[in-house]
């Protein structure tokens, strides 16, 4: 594998995240452990719920390494739930087949006396004993990834007790109960500080927090309730953990790469399949957001490209590379792999973006 002399690590995951340029770029998917791969449907049929499943330390470790051997990528992320923060701080949480998840909804203020004040991070010791179990198993060139729910994205899901198209609970929420709302976000920073940092002792390499949600914040409020919660979650497991890498994805902010990761101190930045590779290079961005520093970044194939294959595939792999080819680049998806994604479009994928000659199909940025 041809790479840059700043290579750090002999993990290519980790030698972009420590910015290094590696080519052919390094790869991992958002939820590749999951519903499209059968051997996965057919461990879950065997477990109540997913929330069953990550807490059951040797079968979601089996979940973890099951995309990891059947195609060999280059990071394993730990297999669980963002909302097991929220189960972990006293809320009640499950999941109704093909619903989705349920929680008993923070319907005002008085809502968050039933919160824990801190996490019971023994209730999570099962996922600490997931992460050794997988850690185990990998192989060498392959990195451990942990991660996380921004505030804002759990907080949607505990004031409202479901996923909501617009976020309109969580944001009525904020705006009626400006200083329950922040409280409620202090305590999620504190406690993504605790798990994360937990999930870093138990032998993550590198995290990722996930503010799914951002595009749903008003523009006047996304530092308020995103960017800064984000940024002392960073700060505040770096104080436990030294330079610890976090990536922040930050799914619907429009905002350039090295403004988030400036704003949040990440040590890298996962885009979604709006932003268009070639932003940075042609000056998309407004000139506040402009840096000269080359933040390493991860991304960004619309999921349903993979879905699609063909052409589409074909095309769309190619502007990713082309488009971040100067770039310290991980290559993913711009959100979660589909649950209907066939697996021999993830085979084709590994084959476009491991090329050692790239396509030569004129592809328009």
């Amino acid at each position: 594998m041809a790479h840059s002399p700043a290579m750090s690590s002999p993990k290519p995951v980790l030698a972009v995240l420590d910015g290094a340029r590696v080519d052919p770029p390094p790869i991992w998917l958002m939820r590749q452990a999951g519903r499209f791969l059968p051997e996965y449907r057919a461990l879950r049929a065997k477990v109540p719920t997913v929330l069953d499943l990550a807490y059951a330390p040797k079968l979601a470790a089996e979940v973890t390494l099951q995309p990891v051997r059947r195609f060999g990528f280059d990071a394993a992320i730990l297999f669980s739930d963002i909302l097991v923060v929220p189960d972990a701080l006293n809320q009640k949480v499950s999941f109704l087949e093909g619903e989705g998840p349920r929680l008993e909804p923070l319907r005002n203020p008085e809502g968050l006396k039933q919160l824990a004040t801190e996490i019971d991070l023994e209730r999570l010791a099962p996922i600490f004993e997931t992460i050794a179990n997988v850690k185990s198993e990998l192989p060498p060139s392959c990195a451990m990834l942990g991660f996380c729910g921004a505030p804002w994205t759990v907080a949607s899901y505990m004031i409202a007790g479901r996923g909501t198209p617009d976020l309109a609970p969580a944001r009525l929420f904020a705006y009626r109960h400006p200083a329950a709302f922040h409280r409620l976000i202090e305590r999620l920073v504190e406690a993504s500080i605790a798990y994360l940092s937990a999930q870093f002792a138990a032998g993550v390499e590198a995290a990722q927090i996930f503010e799914s949600f951002a595009g749903a914040i008003p523009a006047a409020f996304l530092d308020e309730w995103s960017l800064a919660p984000m940024r002392q979650i960073v700060k505040g497991v770096r104080a436990k953990v030294p330079d610890a890498r976090i990536i922040v994805f930050a799914k619907g902010s429009g905002l350039a790469p090295s403004w988030i990761a400036d704003r949040t101190g990440a040590t890298a930045v996962g885009l979604d399949w709006t932003t268009d590779p070639l932003a940075d290079r042609a000056g998309a961005f407004p000139m506040e957001q402009r840096s000269a520093r080359l933040v390493p970044v991860q991304g960004n194939l619309d999921p349903l490209a993979l879905v699609a294959g063909g052409e589409a595939l074909e095309q769309g792999v190619e502007r990713v590379l082309t488009g971040f080819r100067d770039a310290p680049h991980i290559f993913n998806l711009g959100h979660g792999i589909l649950p209907e994604t066939p697996v021999e479009n993830v085979e084709r994928l590994l084959e476009l973006v491991r090329q050692p000659v790239r396509l030569e199909k004129q592809v328009t940025a």
